[in-house]
């Protein structure tokens, strides 16, 4: 496989974070597989998750950041996104990223057919993402579904053009051990490589 470009998007405010330990995993898993990564830990770069009704009727934004964000996600191979899961969604910067970066014109596009209707297209061009999500409690999936993977699988990657879509959970953050957490890692080793393997 000749090398990609990974998108890899991070949501996580506290830098000891265990979403940390994966993203950083994933990037130096996509380094040694010989893959160009466009790493984003949105905290850390002040990425504003908030649109202003202006960027709603327009196709371009005045932050760079956001266009920046654009113009790497239309040319991405393959996306991992991380983050933990906050009442049964990302936390909001996540959210916002989504508002403003998963946009027509980037992720997807309509196509005007006879009669006046709209068919969506979706412009991706990537051919899998991977999306990892750490939890507290496994009851939040038991017993109130994946909210997550609905949300990543069918709302929005899915519909927007990529056809194999992972998501990872990492149960039971506040009770795991460093063992159990180490082997964690190794199956983030092992999913990103079987995804984007080396050339």
């Amino acid at each position: 496989m000749v090398a990609m470009n990974i998108m890899l998007i991070l949501g996580h405010p506290r830098s000891e974070s265990f979403c940390h330990a994966i993203a950083e995993t994933a990037d130096a898993t996509l380094r040694a597989n010989s893959h160009a990564v466009r790493f984003h830990d949105l905290y850390a770069e002040g990425f504003d998750p908030l649109m202003a009704a202006e960027e709603l009727v327009t196709r371009v934004s005045d932050n760079p950041l956001v266009e920046q964000h654009c113009a790497e996600l239309s040319q991405a191979d393959g996306l991992i996104i991380v983050h933990p899961n906050w009442w049964g969604q990302p936390p909001a910067i996540l959210k916002g990223w989504m508002d403003r970066v998963i946009r027509p014109g980037v992720a997807y596009d309509y196509v005007v057919g006879s009669g006046g209707t709209r068919t969506l297209v979706g412009l991706l061009r990537m051919p899998a993402a991977v999306i990892f999500n750490t939890a507290d409690s496994p009851r939040e999936q038991t017993q109130f579904g994946n909210t997550l993977d609905t949300l990543w699988r069918h709302h929005i990657l899915g519909q927007f053009g990529v056809t194999h879509i992972e998501q990872i959970v990492f149960n039971g953050m506040r009770s795991s051990t460093a063992e159990v957490r180490a082997g964690w890692l190794g199956e983030v080793r092992n999913v990103v490589s079987r995804y984007f393997p080396a050339g």
